[in-house]
């Protein structure tokens, strides 16, 4: 039986595993100790953190591993890169995992491969910041390098809030620098794919639904297909790949964000694994295989062929909460009644656990997923889950109407 190490035992881990388990793998999965839904579900558990590489490394070389990866987040994939290299596994090279968990050195990299992105620059002060963005000019956009979901992100459109936006962003931080850069004016969507043999084999651009937070906007859904002329999907496929060859990404998938304004299309960011809120499900039902499972076998070293089978539309949308406190009941007749209707609803915590107010993409209380193009038919969705949902005694539904 052969062994696959999934790094991360959350909400974005758990179909992974659970596909690993129904491949017949033996399953040991790592994280951080908590109450995590993925442990229950694994053969074998570490709890160690995702980011301790060399305890990591020990762990997969006593279990004799056969492959490693996760979804849906970067903190585990510089590890994952580490452990392949050491261990001569399938997957990232250790080097374009660190260019890609790292947005200072993404930029660079994008920037010296030429390309489509907006100027930026590392700062290690507020001077610094601010001298950064005169050069740029306003708005410009402050980012922790070491953090996904929107967090530790400001879209500053004036001086007078380079400051907060320079402490939110190197607060909590393992470097010691921040990044600013140019705002780039489009349409943003979202773009996943896979990369073998430093070729991107598999291209996925969606539409990407997202909700305007305090500090930047916070993508909240996706949506397949994305419609846009063949030139715009052939610009997408071109610098996806020259952001794939200058990362230098390989035997692994690949998530971006990505603008697009007429026929220009910019490369912000680029994870060197799948995007999270649903995206790998999405894939799945629109191109009708199983993604989890590719990158399962990818990861175990085998060749990957993506033949599309389907083109079923799909939406999904994040489950949250406007306010923070705890769920007093969940009507679970009304949500069976609503899946009767082909919907999935998953949440992510039972009747008594506290939810927060969101604010980044890790405030999700759960998820639903339909076939449809109809926005308005999901959101209508959304409402008669969020009436079967009450947080301090009142539904969600309520709530979110106030």
């Amino acid at each position: 039986m052969k062994k696959i190490m999934i790094l991360g035992a959350g909400t974005y881990q758990v179909p992974l595993i659970q596909t690993a388990r129904r491949m017949g793998l033996y399953t040991i999965v790592v994280s951080i100790p908590g109450d995590y839904q993925g442990f229950a579900l694994a053969d074998k558990i570490y709890e160690l953190d995702t980011r301790d590489k060399e305890r990591i490394l020990e762990a997969a070389r006593a279990e004799q591993i056969d492959g490693i990866c996760t979804s849906g987040t970067d903190v585990a994939v510089s590890t994952i890169g580490y452990v392949c290299e050491k261990m001569g596994l399938s997957g990232i090279p250790q080097e374009a995992a660190a260019i890609l968990t790292d947005k200072v050195l993404m930029k660079e990299a994008f920037l010296k491969g030429g390309v489509s992105a907006s100027t930026g620059m590392r700062v290690y002060s507020l001077a610094e910041a601010r001298g950064a963005a005169e050069r740029i000019g306003y708005p410009v956009v402050v980012k922790r390098v070491d953090s996904s979901g929107s967090r530790g992100i400001t879209v500053v459109e004036q001086p007078e809030r380079l400051d907060e936006a320079y402490y939110y962003a190197s607060e909590r931080t393992t470097r010691d620098y921040v990044l600013v850069e140019g705002f780039i004016r489009g349409t943003e969507i979202g773009v996943d794919g896979f990369v073998q043999d430093g070729q991107l084999v598999f291209l996925a651009p969606h539409t990407k639904f997202v909700y305007r937070g305090k500090n930047t906007t916070i993508p909240v859904g996706h949506a397949f297909p994305y419609h846009c002329a063949q030139e715009v999907y052939d610009e997408i496929g071109r610098q996806m790949q020259a952001a794939v060859s200058a990362a230098g990404a390989d035997q692994c998938s690949v998530n971006a964000d990505v603008f697009v304004d007429g026929k220009k299309v910019s490369i912000i960011e680029m994870g060197g694994r799948t995007g999270a809120t649903c995206i790998p499900e999405l894939i799945s039902i629109y191109y009708g295989f199983d993604f989890y499972e590719k990158m399962l076998r990818s990861a175990l070293g085998e060749q990957v062929e993506f033949n599309c089978t389907g083109s079923q539309p799909c939406m999904a949308k994040l489950l949250l909460s406007p306010v923070e406190g705890k769920i007093t009941s969940i009507d679970k007749e009304g949500i069976r009644v609503l899946e009767e209707q082909g919907v999935t609803v998953s949440l992510d915590f039972p009747a008594g656990h506290k939810v927060f107010a969101m604010a980044d993409g890790t405030d999700r209380i759960g998820h639903i997923i339909a076939c449809t193009e109809d926005e308005s038919q999901l959101d209508a969705w959304m409402m008669q889950v969020y009436r079967c949902i009450c947080v301090d005694g009142v539904t969600l539904e309520d709530i979110w109407k106030r």
